[in-house]
């Protein structure tokens, strides 16, 4: 069982950054791939950002790259998504999620565990 904590979402103006935070808990979360994911109302659940280990690789949306970038801290057990030069565009609830084992996936069906959702929300 892995249980998913996130943190750090908030109001933000356009051009400002925002580190999202999805503690893990029950795995090491090297041993199964994560996920970014955005839903803002009335819009299905979309793909940010994921990353697999075993070996190190990662995904970023058309809308995500160059802007966002996924870290982790094996010590805190915690991967974070730093999001830059935020957009109004970017407003949603942020969710992190986890399937055990190895490889990208990208769709929301795809992952087994799911965080609480933060909000972000970018003044303009």
């Amino acid at each position: 069982q892995v249980q998913l904590v996130e943190s750090g979402g908030g109001l933000v103006q356009a051009g400002g950054s925002v580190r999202l935070s999805c503690a893990a808990s029950g795995r090491t979360f090297s041993s199964y791939r994560m996920g970014w994911f955005r839903q803002a109302p009335g819009k299905e659940r979309d793909i940010v950002a994921a990353i697999s280990w075993n070996p190190v690789s990662a995904y970023y949306s058309d809308s995500a790259k160059g802007r966002f970038a996924i870290a982790w801290d094996n010590a805190k057990n915690t991967v974070y998504l730093q999001m830059n030069s935020l957009k109004p565009e970017d407003t949603a609830v942020y969710y992190c999620a986890a399937r055990i084992g190895s490889g990208l996936v990208f769709r929301p069906s795809e992952y087994d565990y799911w965080g609480q959702g933060t909000q972000v929300t970018v003044s303009s």
